[in-house]
C-alpha cells in the first residue's frame, strides 16, 4: 500500500496505488492541503501590490484572533473553568504586538518582499532573541509565539491560494482527514478524497461514502508529491490516483464510468420500491446523515427518515459551542424536511477520533477514553443544552433520540434521568416542547453486548455501530493501516455479540437495528438480514443499492446461514457463505 506504480504511458502520466475506499471514478484539479509546516518563500513584489500585503496581514491576523477566540471558548465550556483562558491570552498579545507588526510592514514597504516571509523573519528574531534571555518564564513563552506565527502563516497561505483551489471544484488530497477538516470545507465542491493515511472504516473513507464521492486512502506522501492546480484523477473501486492522466487513460475511463453509470440508473429507478424481501419481511431502511442538508437527499434516494443523526459536527464547524436555538433550529428544520418519517438523533459523540488534537489535551489512548456518552454525562449543562433542542423540534415532529457509546446500565439511567430534567425544566418554563418518539443506545462495545438483555428494558431501541464494535471486540484500531488486516467485520466473535444484540432486543419487544459501516456493505448485508436486524441506517448514496440487495433477497435463507455461520471459526468461512448468496442474489451490483 502506498507504493507508486511504474508510469504507463508516454506523457508522464503517474499513478499511485492506494486503498479504494468509496467508489466512484472523478477528475479534477488538486488542492493539496499539508499539515506540515514549511518556510515560506522569499520574494520579491510589484510596488503596486505593497497595499494589498498588507491587507492581506490584516485579514489572516484577524482569522487568527477568531480561531483563539473559538478555541479559548471550547477549552473554557469542555474544563468548565477558566483556568486556561490565560493560555490563549497570551496568544492574543502576540497578535497585538505594534512593535513586531510594524517592521512586518516596514519590511514590506522598504524591502519590497512578500508578507509571508516578511512575517515570518521578524517573528524569527524575536523568537531568537527570546531563547538567549536567561528567564524560564520568557523562553517558556517561545512556544506561545512559534504557535501564533505558524497560525498566521497558514492564514496567510489560505488567504492566498483559496481563491485559486477551494473556490472551484476539487479533489482534497490531505494526510488525513478529520472532523474538524470535514465540517469546515465545502462539500458542493469537492469531488473526491485521497488521503496519505486511513483504512475503509476511517473518517475520510466513511465520510465519502455519506456524500457519494470515490476516494482512496493509504498512499504514503502523496502530498509530497503532488501540488495544487495538477489534474489527477481518482479510482475509487481500484484504489488508483492517477496524477496528469493520459488521453488513453482519460477515454478508458469515460467508457467505464458509462458502464458504471447504467447500473446506477438501475438502482436509481427503484430507489422509491419498498425494502421488502421476495419472501416478504419488511425492513426500515434509515439514511445517516452529518449535514442539514443531508436530508434532502436521503429523501430523494429513497430513504425512510434518518436512523443516524450525527451531531458532533455543529460543535467542530461552531465559534464555541452551539446555543440551544441554532441547534434547535438545525433539527427542526432536518425533520421538517423529511416529515413524516422519523429522525434519530444522536447526542453529541465527540471524543476520540472526533476531537482535533490540537485543540485539546492529548490522551493517551483516546479510543478508550474520554468520549461519547460520557463527555455528556461529565458535563451536564452542555448535554442538557442539546436535549432541551431536541425536545423543543420535537414539538412538531417525529423525533427519536439514541445515546452513543454505551457500556454501563449506570451511564444509560443517568442519562435518561437528564433527560427527564430537561422535560420538567421545559415544563416549569412553560416552553413548548414534545416527548422524543423513542428513546435508544447504541451498542458499540462489548460490555453494552453482553448486558443487551439488561439494557433492553431500559430503551425502545438499540442500533449497533458496527465501526467500533469490531474494533473493540478485536482490539483493533480501526483507523491504524499497520493492523488493517485484523478488522474483521464477519469475524465469529463479532457475529455472536450481533446475534446476542438482536435475540435480547426482541426478547424485550424493542426493536434493533445496524447503522455502522457494515450495514451497507453488499456482502455482508444477508449476514446482518439473517441475524434479524429489523433496521438498515446507511449513507444516503447507498439507500438505493442496499434496497436492491434486501429485494433481492429470501429471509428464511439468510436466516439458515447464519445458523451456520455463527458456527464458523474464522471470518473467510463467513463470508464464503454470505458471498455465495449475494453473488446469486443481485451479481450485478456487487461485482
Amino acid at each position: 500500500m502506498g507504493k507508486e506504480i511504474i508510469s504507463i504511458s508516454s506523457n508522464s502520466e503517474r499513478r499511485f496505488q492506494g486503498v479504494g475506499v468509496s467508489q466512484g471514478i472523478a477528475i479534477a484539479h488538486a488542492y493539496v492541503r499539508g499539515d506540515v509546516f514549511i518556510e515560506p518563500d522569499k520574494y520579491s513584489i510589484d510596488p503596486s501590490q505593497k497595499n494589498e500585503e498588507i491587507q492581506r496581514l490584516e485579514t489572516a491576523l484577524e482569522e487568527t484572533k477568531k480561531q483563539i477566540h473559538n478555541l479559548k471558548e471550547q477549552v473554557r465550556l469542555a474544563s468548565g473553568s477558566n483556568k486556561e483562558e490565560a493560555i490563549f491570552d497570551a496568544h492574543l498579545l502576540v497578535l497585538e504586538d505594534h512593535e513586531v507588526l510594524d517592521k512586518v510592514q516596514n519590511m514590506i514597504l522598504n524591502d519590497g518582499l512578500n508578507v509571508e516571509y516578511a512575517f515570518y523573519d521578524i517573528m524569527g528574531r524575536y523568537i531568537r532573541e527570546l531563547k538567549k534571555i536567561n528567564d524560564q518564564y520568557l523562553r517558556e513563552r517561545v512556544v506561545d509565539i512559534e504557535d501564533v506565527m505558524k497560525r498566521v502563516l497558514v492564514n496567510l497561505s489560505s488567504v492566498e491560494k483559496a481563491e485559486q483551489s477551494a473556490t472551484h471544484d476539487h479533489i482534497l488530497v490531505i494526510k488525513e482527514l478529520t472532523p474538524s477538516d470535514t465540517a469546515q470545507i465545502d462539500h458542493s465542491l469537492v469531488k473526491g478524497f485521497a488521503t496519505e493515511v486511513g483504512s475503509y472504516t476511517s473518517h475520510a473513507a466513511i465520510i465519502a461514502r455519506s456524500l457519494g464521492l470515490p476516494a482512496v486512502v493509504g498512499i504514503r506522501g502523496l502530498s509530497h508529491q503532488l501540488h495544487t492546480g495538477n489534474t489527477i484523477l481518482i479510482d475509487g473501486y481500484e484504489g488508483l490516483v492517477i496524477l496528469d492522466p493520459s488521453d488513453e487513460t482519460l477515454s478508458n475511463y469515460k467508457h467505464l464510468k458509462q458502464e458504471k453509470n447504467k447500473v446506477l440508473q438501475k438502482l436509481k429507478e427503484a430507489r422509491f420500491e419498498e425494502p421488502v424481501t421476495k419472501d416478504g419481511r419488511s425492513i426500515i431502511l434509515s439514511a445517516n446523515i452529518e449535514f442539514a442538508y443531508e436530508a434532502l437527499h436521503a429523501k430523494e434516494n429513497g430513504a425512510q427518515g434518518v436512523g443516524l443523526f450525527r451531531t458532533e459536527f455543529f460543535y467542530l464547524n461552531s465559534k464555541g459551542l452551539p446555543d440551544e436555538d441554532t441547534q434547535e433550529k438545525i433539527y427542526s428544520e432536518v425533520s421538517n424536511n423529511l416529515a413524516p418519517d422519523n429522525v434519530i438523533i444522536r447526542t453529541v459523540d465527540i471524543g476520540g477520533d472526533k476531537i482535533p488534537t490540537e485543540d485539546n489535551e492529548v490522551e493517551l489512548n483516546p479510543f478508550l477514553g474520554w468520549r461519547g456518552i460520557r463527555i455528556s454525562l461529565d458535563r451536564p449543562e452542555m448535554f442538557k443544552t442539546q436535549l432541551r433542542a431536541i425536545l423543543r423540534s420535537a414539538h412538531s415532529s417525529s423525533i427519536g433520540i439514541m445515546f452513543p457509546m454505551i457500556s454501563t446500565i449506570q451511564e444509560l439511567r443517568y442519562a435518561k434521568q437528564l433527560l427527564e430534567e430537561v422535560e420538567s425544566d421545559l415544563d416549569n418554563e412553560g416552553i413548548p416542547y414534545g416527548k422524543p418518539r423513542e428513546v435508544g443506545a447504541m451498542i458499540e462495545v462489548p460490555s453494552a453486548a453482553l448486558l443487551s438483555s439488561q439494557l433492553a428494558k431500559e430503551v425502545d431501541f438499540f442500533s449497533v455501530g458496527t465501526n467500533d464494535l469490531v474494533q473493540y471486540t478485536l482490539a483493533v484500531d480501526r483507523i491504524n493501516e499497520n493492523v488493517s488486516d485484523l478488522y474483521q467485520p464477519a469475524n465469529p466473535a463479532v457475529i455472536k455479540l450481533l446475534d446476542q444484540t438482536v435475540r435480547s432486543g426482541h426478547d424485550e419487544g424493542i426493536w434493533v437495528g445496524v447503522c455502522g459501516e457494515m450495514a451497507s456493505d453488499l456482502l455482508l448485508i444477508p449476514l446482518l438480514l439473517g441475524l434479524g436486524f429489523d433496521e438498515f441506517s446507511v449513507g444516503s448514496p447507498q439507500v438505493p443499492a442496499v434496497k436492491y440487495a434486501l429485494r433481492k433477497l429470501n429471509y428464511r435463507e439468510c436466516k439458515e446461514m447464519t445458523k451456520e455461520a455463527i458456527k464458523c471459526g474464522d471470518e473467510e468461512a463467513v463470508l464464503n457463505l454470505c458471498r455465495e448468496i449475494a453473488n446469486t442474489a443481485y451479481p450485478e451490483i456487487i461485482n
